[in-house]
């Protein structure tokens, strides 16, 4: 038990470094405050070893891995935002870019691309099929994980 702890801290903060460095990349590249970056750094990696070890360690789907972190990077900045009075939007889109599906995206094109230059196979539609689906639904949960919580905290009226 307790070398699963290990292994497991291990592999999230491996996960957490690797996580944070384009979190913080694509923070300088929208133009975010210096200030602001460590929050994005710390955020980013925090959401993706989180939705890595619900994967690996949870059994849980990727999608709603993807959804449960992405999630937890809207609440976390709706309360950092006010705090630091920056708007919420400068956060949260760099520390979800760590967790686009560029390996599922990756395979779908490749097996488009195979059926263009090998011919048309039922194993090449079902692996474009899927990565596709996939990478869809993994994009769906990053923009409903950032978009439903401010909704909840946020609305004023009841909705009808």
């Amino acid at each position: 038990m307790a070398a699963m702890i290990k292994e497991m801290l291990q592999m999230a903060l491996t996960d957490a470094f690797w996580a944070a460095i384009p979190a913080v990349g694509f923070a300088m590249l929208f133009a975010v405050p210096p200030r602001f970056l460590k929050y994005c750094a710390i955020v980013g990696a925090l959401a993706h070893s989180m939705r890595a070890v619900m994967v690996h360690y949870g059994d849980i789907p990727i999608e709603w891995a993807t959804l449960a972190a992405s999630s937890f990077v809207s609440l976390v900045f709706v309360y950092l935002s006010r705090r630091l009075l920056a708007p919420r939007p400068v956060f949260t889109v760099a520390c979800i870019i760590p967790m686009i599906p560029g390996k599922f995206a990756f395979n779908t094109i490749i097996a488009v691309l195979s059926m263009n230059s090998l011919g048309v196979t039922e194993h090449l539609i079902s692996a474009a099929i899927e990565n596709g689906l996939k990478t869809l639904i993994i994009l769906v949960a990053l923009s409903f994980g950032l978009a439903i919580p401010p909704l909840i905290i946020y609305r004023n009226r009841p909705i009808v």
